[in-house]
């Protein structure tokens, strides 16, 4: 018997763009959402965005209460898990599953030397020490 795939489903651009507004204002109606997708996408209509947010509903992207007038839409999956999702299936398919290659294709180019210094930090705080391997018990 195989276990339902519990990953988040894979959002279109559009849709990417309406949970970045979600998860950066929280639980919102389709108006909020639409007013503050606006700012970045002057030419989005009020009606695209109902739609979206109904179809994403749909999809299991979003949940919605409908305990108001206006139903108020919230992320169904944490940030962290989507882009841990997306970022899978991009590594699978871009990269033939190697994190290094992706690395290595962002460092070049697409990372600023302020970028660099602190991805350097923060390799040198997570680095794991070598396990004993003389077998020493050195304590």
């Amino acid at each position: 018997m195989s276990r339902p795939d519990t990953r988040p489903p894979k959002p279109t651009a559009a849709e990417l763009d309406l949970l970045r507004v979600i998860w950066r204002q929280g639980p919102s109606t389709a108006r909020e959402a639409h007013l503050a997708l606006q700012v970045e996408r002057p030419e989005v209509q009020p009606a695209t965005v109902l739609r979206l947010l109904q179809v994403m509903h749909g999809k299991g992207l979003v949940v919605r209460d409908e305990s108001k007038r206006s139903h108020v839409y919230a992320a169904a999956h944490a940030r962290d898990a989507l882009q841990t999702n997306l970022l899978d299936e991009l590594i699978q398919k871009v990269f033939s599953g190697s994190g290094k290659a992706l690395v290595m294709a962002a460092l070049e180019g697409h990372v600023s030397e302020g970028e660099r210094d602190e991805i350097r930090r923060l390799l040198e705080e997570t680095e794991v020490p070598p396990a004993d391997q003389g077998g020493t018990g050195h304590a």
